[in-house]
């Protein structure tokens, strides 16, 4: 048996189908959540965006043109969601404190607990794009959708990002010896 397209899921889930949104869910709900927990940095916080991201898409069915892939409109909304909820919060100053990070990443080799401390550590504008880039393995003109910015504003993004994060780690150096 053949598998439904997203296109095919969408137009059944708009049409009332619970087991076509069901899927659609299903199919999407990991990579969502992931990139929910990577943008907002914490895990009660993923489940929260990457469920209300859904809702919406869910409602907003009507207005979604099938022909269009599907996953970087969700994706579009969960990174808007995530962002939305860390304003409301103010924690746009940093992800969380480093041991937390590095509670939650024990099993993780020290080099990436390192990574992730230095990440964190990132103003969120560029942390976003970091993430999304390096972390989710998203491409720039991706990102640039995701993040409804020009491509070029992400490759200057990426470059400052990844100029910070060698600047924190010659300071993380730099207080080791």
């Amino acid at each position: 048996m053949r598998t439904p397209s997203d296109g095919e899921l969408v137009v059944r889930a708009r049409d009332g189908s619970r087991e076509a949104a069901a899927e659609l869910f299903a199919r999407h709900w990991p990579r969502a959540w992931r990139m929910a927990r990577t943008v907002t940095g914490r895990r009660d916080m993923a489940d929260d965006v990457a469920q209300d991201a859904f809702e919406r898409a869910f409602a907003a069915l009507s207005r979604f043109d099938e022909r269009r892939p599907f996953e970087p409109w969700l994706h579009r909304i969960v990174v808007n969601r995530s962002l939305d909820l860390l304003r409301s919060e103010r924690r746009l100053v940093g992800i969380e404190s480093a041991e937390r990070i590095e509670g939650e990443w024990r099993d993780a080799a020290a080099e990436d607990r390192a990574l992730l401390q230095a990440v964190s550590g990132l103003s969120p504008q560029w942390r976003v794009v970091i993430v999304l880039r390096y972390g989710l393995g998203l491409p720039p003109a991706e990102i640039a959708e995701l993040l409804g910015l020009p491509v070029g504003t992400i490759h200057s993004r990426l470059a400052r990002g990844l100029e910070d994060l060698r600047g924190l780690e010659k300071e993380r150096d730099a207080e080791r010896a």
